[in-house]
C-alpha cells in the first residue's frame, strides 16, 4: 500500500508564505549595537614602570591609571611590572614581551634602550613609551610640552609671591625634567616684563641649562634639604620636578608655614597626603592617563601608528590644576591674566620655547 503525503498542496503553500515572511522580518531587524569593547577579551597589555616605582604620585601612577581605564573601556587584560631599581628595567621589558601581549607600555626615558631593543625583536607587538621620542615603526612616543603649562605656573608663582623670590629644582638634569623648569623660569620672566617687577627664580638657569638637582627621584630627605635651602634664600613658592622627592619639598613648605607648593604631572591635591592641601597652589598637569587610554584603544582596534602623541595646552594634554584651597588667596586679576596667557599660548601669539621641547 502506498503512503499518503502528510500535507496537502494548500498547506505547503501556506508554510512557504509564512517562511518568506519570517525571512523578511529578520532582514528588517535592527543591527546589533556597536560597542568599543572587542568581541573577545583575549587582548592583553603590559606596563613597565621606571625605577621610581608604581606609587610615585607622578607619571607611573598616572600611566597605570590610564591602562586600568583602558582595561574597563575595551575589555582587555592589563598587568603592571614594577621596577624598583634600574637593574629591573630590561628584565621587566622582557617579561612583558614574553607574556604574549599585543600592547606594551613603558614609562620613562630610562626604558628607551630596552624598549627599542624589544620592539626591534618583536615587530608584531605595539609599544608605547612615556616621556621620550623614539623613531621606530612599532613604538609610539607619548610626550608632553609641559613648558607651556609650567610657563603659566611660573607667571602665577611670580604674581602670588610675597617675597619676590620663587624656586624650582629637579630630580635629574634630563629633558623631561628641565622642560618644566624652562617653562617655569620663562613664566616668571614674562610676569616681570608685564608688571615691571624683578621676581627672582632660583634653582634653574635656562641659558646654561644647569641648576639644582637631587640626583634621584625617590629620596624625599634630599628634597626636604634642597627645598629648605631655597626657602632660606627667600623662596615662598617652590616647583619640585622630582617625583617622590618632591614630597620632601612639600614637607619643607609645610614646616615653613608661609611657602606654597606647585606639584607636577598629576594633581597633587588628589595624590599627595591631605596634610599638604593647604599649601598646594596648583599642579602642572600631564594628562598621561588620557593618552594611554587613547593609544591602547588604537592597538585594540588595529589602528596603532608610531606617530608621536604630543600633549599641549591646545589639545588638553597639559594644563594647570585648580587652585583648590588657595583659590581665595589668588587675586582675581592674576587668575584672569593666567587664563588670558593660556589663550595667547594656544593662539600662538605667545611663544613658549625650550631646547627640550618635543618635536
Amino acid at each position: 500500500m502506498s503512503r499518503q503525503p502528510m500535507f496537502t498542496t494548500p498547506t505547503i503553500r501556506i508554510v512557504a508564505v509564512l517562511g518568506a515572511a519570517l525571512v523578511l522580518l529578520a532582514g528588517c531587524a535592527a543591527a546589533p549595537a556597536k560597542t568599543d569593547k572587542p568581541a573577545a577579551s583575549d587582548f592583553c597589555a603590559r606596563m613597565v614602570t621606571n625605577s621610581g616605582g608604581l606609587q610615585d604620585k607622578s607619571f607611573n601612577q598616572a600611566s597605570w591609571a590610564g591602562l586600568q581605564d583602558a582595561e574597563k573601556k575595551y575589555g582587555i587584560k592589563a598587568k603592571v611590572l614594577v621596577s624598583n631599581a634600574e637593574t629591573d628595567l630590561k628584565p621587566n621589558v622582557s617579561l612583558a614581551v614574553d607574556s604574549g601581549c599585543k600592547f606594551v607600555l613603558t614609562v620613562g626615558y630610562e626604558l628607551t634602550p630596552s624598549t627599542t631593543d624589544a620592539a626591534k625583536a618583536n615587530p608584531d607587538v605595539d609599544f608605547a613609551i612615556v616621556d621620550d621620542t623614539v623613531d621606530a615603526p612599532n613604538i609610539k612616543p607619548i610626550v608632553f610640552d609641559t613648558a607651556q603649562a609650567s610657563f603659566l605656573a611660573g607667571y602665577l608663582a611670580a604674581g602670588y609671591s610675597k617675597t619676590g623670590t620663587v624656586a624650582t629644582f629637579g630630580g635629574g638634569n634630563q629633558p623631561p625634567v628641565t622642560l618644566f623648569m624652562d617653562g617655569f623660569v620663562d613664566g616668571v620672566a614674562r610676569y616681570n616684563t608685564v608688571h615691571n617687577t624683578s621676581v627672582k627664580a632660583l634653582g634653574w638657569n635656562k641659558d646654561t641649562q644647569d641648576g639644582s638637582f637631587t640626583g634621584d627621584f625617590e629620596d624625599t630627605a634630599k628634597g626636604l634639604t634642597l627645598a629648605q635651602g631655597l626657602i632660606d634664600q627667600g623662596a615662598d613658592v617652590i616647583l619640585p620636578v622630582a617625583g617622590q622627592v618632591g614630597e620632601g619639598a612639600a614637607a619643607a613648605a609645610k614646616q615653613a608655614g608661609n611657602v606654597a607648593l606647585i606639584w607636577v604631572d598629576s594633581d597633587g591635591y588628589n595624590t599627595l597626603a591631605s596634610e599638604y592641601r593647604p599649601i598646594l597652589l596648583t599642579s602642572v598637569l600631564k594628562k598621561t592617563g588620557d593618552a594611554v587610554v587613547q593609544i591602547a584603544g588604537q592597538s585594540v582596534k588595529n589602528s596603532f601608528t608610531n606617530t608621536p602623541y604630543v600633549g599641549t595646552l591646545k589639545n588638553g594634554g597639559v594644563g594647570l590644576a585648580s587652585y583648590h584651597d588657595l583659590a581665595s588667596k589668588v587675586p582675581a586679576g592674576l587668575a584672569d591674566e593666567v587664563e588670558k596667557l593660556k589663550a595667547d599660548i594656544i593662539a600662538g601669539t605667545v611663544k613658549v620655547t625650550s631646547p627640550s621641547a618635543p618635536k
